[in-house]
């Protein structure tokens, strides 16, 4: 976005009185009006600030440092016009803000600078929690209003040439560093516009920080690693936080860089290191309620540009059914997330969302259908101290009846609580060796007997 429009944008944010912007609620909590005096103080330097800015001159300026020589000197000129006594932390606190306000997400924009930070949850104006080490906490930040916080959505979504108003009051978005964010604001949000950002850091987290923040162990991540290489069909299924994308991103760097390989998803959030990777994004419809385009749309385009591998960030619908036929005729080595909460689970939920495309499929055509399509199951859990965890690797191995029979291979077993409140458990596999074994043996990969060994 230019800087004049950033600038125009943040000129809004520091009213506190009048009328709000459109798509923003109609009334205003009583929350908004109290305003210390100091607070009172920065809202009317900002505003002084920005009138005085040369929107033509800024728009010619290299970097965000010659911007903020310019604002540390008209604040300077304000100070000093308005007669105002500030110490010199003071004043490089409001050239600070003020340059997040222009250049960045406002008060949000330092929590973006701690790396132990994964999500940041706002609750109206002046609450805001953020996720360290999987804990919530509150963060010492806030807007100043129900408007401050709305100019802040508005300059996410419009990003990506998207919007968020009364007509239309939900957005998904994303920001440059490809971190997620979804907006809801009035009159669905009750109490104020609400914002969560799920963070991806600068480094995708990697297999041996897996292994090293025991997610995982070795020899769980080398019959993964062999998964993938051997092309099987993978399906990682967990709650929501729990890091099925993270984990996703770690096993798709073990996809030969020779393959093409088609990414699919609602928000994009794959990070893929390969160099032959094609990146599709669903479309949310117009403002005409036109030209939406979802991902069964995507899948089904996808077969048409042949791929060696397709990647479905988070199946969740119709698209079900096209990705499991997909799988089924030479597209193999596909791997995909599903909301489950246990590898039984997900196999339901894919029951459910093929009847979503409208089709009338038996029963028994269906799990014939995902038995055959299907390879792996891998769970994945946040735990109540909140560190995630790969708590079991299922191999599907066919039908018995009429269910899908599957047989685990490893399961994280918990042993109980710390006197600190930390999940006790240990890995272990079950004594099965996998059906897929020579499948793997075949591309190369041997996989040592004592790995499925059931310890005493």
């Amino acid at each position: 976005m230019a800087l004049r429009e950033r600038l125009a944008t943040g000129k809004a944010a520091p009213q506190t009185t009048g009328a709000a912007p459109q798509g923003s609620m109609a009334r205003r909590s009583s929350s908004e009006i109290r305003l210390s005096p100091f607070d009172r103080m920065k809202v009317e330097i900002h505003r002084k600030v920005i009138d005085e800015l040369d929107h033509d001159a800024l728009n010619e300026l290299a970097d965000n440092g010659m911007i903020a020589d310019e604002v540390r000197r008209l604040v300077a000129k304000v100070v000093q016009d308005q007669t105002i006594h500030l110490d010199t932390t003071r004043r490089e606190s409001i050239v600070e803000e003020l340059l997040h306000e222009i250049t960045g997400l406002g008060p949000l924009e330092p929590l973006f600078v701690d790396p132990l930070i994964t999500d940041i949850l706002v609750n109206g104006p002046h609450k805001v929690h953020v996720e360290r080490r999987g804990k919530l906490e509150p963060a010492d930040v806030q807007f100043r209003d129900d408007a401050h916080l709305m100019t802040i959505i508005d300059r996410i979504v419009s990003r990506i040439g998207r919007r968020v108003d009364e007509s239309s009051p939900m957005v998904d978005a994303r920001l440059p560093d490809g971190s997620r964010v979804n907006a809801i604001i009035p009159p669905l949000a009750l109490d104020g516009p609400m914002v969560s950002i799920r963070r991806f850091g600068a480094r995708p987290l990697n297999a041996d920080d897996l292994v090293g923040n025991q997610t995982l162990t070795e020899p769980m991540l080398y019959l993964l690693e062999g998964c993938v290489k051997a092309r099987l069909n993978v399906l990682i299924s967990g709650g929501t936080g729990s890091g099925k994308t993270t984990l996703l991103n770690a096993l798709s760097r073990y996809i030969p860089s020779s393959e093409r390989i088609l990414t699919i998803e609602d928000a994009a959030e794959l990070q893929l290191q390969q160099e032959h990777v094609v990146r599709l994004e669903t479309r949310p419809p117009n403002s005409e309620g036109k030209g939406e385009v979802v991902q069964r749309d995507l899948v089904k385009n996808a077969l048409r540009m042949r791929p060696d591998r397709i990647i479905v960030g988070e199946v969740r619908g119709a698209e079900a059914l096209d990705m499991l036929q997909a799988m089924n005729t030479g597209h193999e080595g596909s791997l995909t997330t599903i909301h489950a909460n246990s590898p039984r689970d997900a196999l339901s939920r894919l029951e459910t969302m093929i009847l979503m495309a409208g089709t009338n499929l038996p029963d028994r055509a269906m799990r014939e259908q995902i038995a055959s399509a299907l390879d792996v199951v891998i769970q994945v859990s946040r735990l109540s101290d909140g560190s995630r965890r790969l708590v079991s690797i299922s191999e599907i191995t066919g039908m018995e009846g009429e269910v899908v029979s599957m047989q685990e291979i490893y399961q994280y077993e918990r042993l109980g609580l710390s006197p600190e409140g930390m999940v006790v458990g240990r890995f272990r596999p079950t004594g099965i060796r996998p059906a897929f074994a020579r499948k793997l043996e075949v591309s190369g990969i041997n996989l040592p007997t004592e790995m499925f060994e059931r310890a005493a």
